[in-house]
């Protein structure tokens, strides 16, 4: 044979140190968890409602920008759209949960300052 048998190995004191070494090899997993937490989902969900709440408070005037990239100055809000122009006399309706960030008015700093 070019095989050799394996032979399971004695448990020896297995179970007087089974509670301990479980709690070990479970510790490596929350602390990922923990991690992950802290640096990837509690930012997302923060960033989340700030989002949400500047999408309910937007208001004639200010300018939006579209999942799609289009930018445009608010002139309508109705409950569920918004009605943007993006081009002097180039007026559009955008579906407010298409809105992926919103600058208010006289809010932007002018660029050459």
């Amino acid at each position: 044979m070019f095989i050799s048998p394996a032979y399971a190995q004695a448990a020896g004191d297995a179970s007087a140190s089974g509670g301990f070494a479980s709690i070990v090899s479970i510790l490596p997993l929350v602390l990922i968890f923990v991690v992950f937490y802290f640096l990837m989902i509690r930012p997302q969900s923060k960033r989340m409602k700030a989002l949400q709440a500047s999408v309910a408070a937007v208001k004639k005037g200010d300018t939006i920008v579209t999942a799609g990239g289009m930018i445009g100055k608010v002139t309508k809000v109705e409950d569920r759209f918004v009605e943007a122009e993006i081009a002097t006399g180039v007026k559009v309706k955008i579906v407010k949960a298409t809105i992926a960030e919103v600058t208010p008015l006289g809010g932007a700093k002018p660029a050459n300052d």
